[in-house]
């Protein structure tokens, strides 16, 4: 019964994109999806437990960042949506797809800043693997919002290195 609701939920969608890359795509944006998610989740528990001399600036940059990765997961999913694959949203879904592991316990500020910026930089790699996908089959819309993706990403780790010194 799963293969037939998940056929009939991309039945008769008609992009000018086949249906093998579409679900390509939509494969890669889940992924991302995961990715992003993680992140999020990564990003509003440092916002939570960060403590020491930059609490409060490392604090509102979490809250910051955590905030936009919240409106990024519901753009990612409704492309997924739209692209008429259905888009994870379990745990367990997530964290098979993610390539950005949960934190152990409560790192030193300085860690959770450094930490941050290697999981943005893969959240980069992995719209970016995306990318190359959504140009080949000419998904002009995917492509822009993995471009807006990857650029968000790079500026918050460039932001969070820059802390780091």
């Amino acid at each position: 019964m799963a293969k037939a609701s998940k056929k009939a939920a991309g039945a008769g969608i008609d992009l000018g994109i086949d249906e093998k890359h579409r679900r390509a795509i939509a494969a890669g944006l889940s992924r991302l999806l995961a990715d992003t998610y993680t992140l999020y989740l990564k990003t509003h528990n440092f916002h939570w437990n960060v403590t020491g001399p930059q609490f409060n600036s490392l604090h509102l940059m979490f809250e910051g960042q955590y905030t936009e990765l919240a409106l990024a997961v519901d753009l990612i999913a409704e492309r997924i949506r739209a692209l008429g694959e259905p888009a994870p949203g379990s745990y367990s879904a997530f964290a098979a797809l993610a390539s950005i592991k949960e934190a152990e316990g409560n790192p030193p500020a300085t860690d959770m800043v450094r930490i941050l910026a290697e999981d943005q930089l893969a959240v980069v790699r992995t719209a970016r693997a995306v990318f190359s996908l959504a140009d080949a089959a000419h998904d002009e819309p995917t492509a822009d919002l993995l471009t807006q993706r990857m650029q968000v990403h790079e500026k918050t780790a460039w932001m969070l290195r820059a802390n780091l010194g």
